[in-house]
């Protein structure tokens, strides 16, 4: 993965809430706007094309996160106030919705490689600032997760008063990150608007390579963060890493015997055991009030003596198939007829696992025509997806996956679908696919079911130009459509 380095510089709220603070919003005649530029924000890095997918944040990423104050009130029962739990990253706007993804992998990160850090932002429509918060993850929190108040420390880092002036474009915010933060986190950068109600919520994610070191001459190398399930006869390692590659000679490996080593508490207590038996200068467990560190049942750090030369750990999960998982189409109709172009393919799936399913209905010439996801008990299920197409043989794909991810299964069937075509041929149903629109790019619109060639040379370049809010050049529809489409 490429990273940037910068050196040196309750838990619900309702309906009417969420609607009063469009309403507040909408009726300011000058709203606030704003995002974390240094270190980049979540938002930015879509806009820089180094994060993908990401809904209308890649267009405005000055507006990303904008909502009620007081983060991270809400726990322990209190009312809440700031962005819900699971939508802190979009602040729960659904045009933002696609920075609430969260995985390991999902997010470009910046490494930073000094602690003493200067946070700067960008304002495109500055207010007064009350305050600059940062909040950063826990030890051990689980970056598969989406994020919630449980994820971040509950005070902040660093506050830098606002004093409720107008804030400089630029200006920097030196913080020093706490000593203990290491590897992988997410930073929760927090702009408190003096003259409304609102707060703009930056996530920014992070890889800290900086070095930290505790009392007794520890460092912070990593950490054993359970959340799968294991069966016997998996393996689960901690591989040691420093400067120079792979420390094979304090990398730890265990095999899971019994079905109770297999549960996540269980096999991080088993593995930080291991490493604690095998060397001395690496620890792994939890730190108490006198520095002494031992194992748990749940999430254990990792520690090392300067010595060892170990930088950082990672931990590997060697997990054997499933062989007894089983998966198939199970039923479906002898024909499906189309009424202009479309039809719904409803169709009966059986699986003796819980599984994530993908469906998709593939024409004659191998084109994607529809498509459903769902997750799925042990036993029978009927799907259903809404198809465009026209007449002829199709190819039902059907994709399982266990939840824990270890094992895949499919199933292919032959559908005969007749009836009403849907004419022209297309590429994409609109916006599906917004990224790799150019000239000679076939859209249906679904708003009026018509198809539209984007049209050749400069003018292709309208073409990518569409969000929910800026709908200008969008086919069929926009004010200004004609420039960038054609009606086939």
């Amino acid at each position: 993965m490429k990273n940037n380095s910068y050196k040196g510089s309750a838990l619900a709220v309702c309906t009417s809430s969420m609607i009063l603070l469009s309403t507040m919003l909408a009726s300011q005649s000058a709203s606030a706007h704003g995002y974390l530029e240094v270190p980049p924000s979540r938002a930015l890095l879509c806009q820089k094309g180094l994060n993908t997918n990401c809904g209308g944040a890649q267009y405005e990423p000055q507006s990303v996160g904008e909502t009620f104050k007081g983060f991270p009130a809400g726990s322990g029962g209190a009312p809440l106030q700031g962005p819900i739990d699971g939508k802190i990253a979009s602040g729960g706007h659904s045009l933002f919705s696609a920075m609430d993804a969260q995985s390991a992998t999902r997010w470009h990160l910046n490494e930073i490689k000094d602690r003493n850090i200067d946070f700067q932002w960008r304002y495109t429509a500055v207010h007064p600032a009350t305050k600059h918060e940062y909040f950063i993850s826990r030890n051990g929190w689980n970056p598969n997760e989406s994020l919630k108040r449980a994820t971040f420390e509950s005070t902040p880092f660093c506050t830098i008063d606002g004093g409720n002036q107008k804030p400089e474009s630029g200006a920097k915010h030196n913080c020093t990150l706490p000593a203990d933060k290491t590897g992988q986190h997410v930073i929760l950068a927090i702009w408190t608007v003096g003259d409304t109600d609102a707060a703009f919520y930056n996530a920014t994610d992070v890889n800290i390579i900086a070095e930290a070191e505790l009392p007794g001459g520890w460092s912070s190398v990593g950490s054993i963060a359970p959340s799968t399930q294991l069966l016997v006869g998996d393996k689960v390692k901690a591989r040691a890493f420093s400067a120079s590659g792979e420390s094979s000679a304090y990398s730890v490996e265990v095999s899971i015997d019994t079905a109770e080593q297999g549960s996540p508490d269980n096999w991080s207590f088993k593995l930080a055991e291991a490493i604690n038996k095998a060397h001395t200068l690496i620890r792994a467990g939890v730190r108490d009030a006198e520095g002494n560190i031992e194992p748990v049942k749940g999430n254990n750090s990792l520690y090392a003596q300067k010595e060892s030369g170990v930088t950082r750990y990672e931990v590997q999960l060697d997990m054997k198939e499933d062989t007894a998982a089983r998966m198939s189409v199970a039923s479906q109709q002898a024909e499906y007829v189309l009424v202009k172009g479309q039809v719904k393919v409803d169709f009966g799936m059986i699986s003796n696992r819980k599984m994530n399913v993908e469906a998709t209905l593939f024409d004659e010439n191998n084109k994607p025509v529809g498509s459903t996801k769902a997750q799925v008990e042990s036993g029978s299920t009927n799907l259903v997806m809404d198809v465009r197409s026209n007449p002829g043989e199709h190819t039902l794909t059907l994709v399982g996956t266990t939840l824990d991810g270890r094992t895949t299964r499919q199933d292919t069937k032959s559908v005969n679908v007749t009836g009403e075509g849907a004419g022209a041929d297309y590429d994409f149903v609109f916006p599906e696919g917004l990224s790799d629109y150019k000239a000679g790019t076939k859209v249906l619109q679904p708003k009026t079911n018509e198809v539209f060639e984007c049209k050749p040379l400069q003018a292709s370049g309208y073409c990518k130009q569409y969000s929910p809010t800026a709908n200008g050049f969008e086919p069929g529809v926009g004010a200004h459509w004609h420039m960038a489409w054609d009606k086939i």
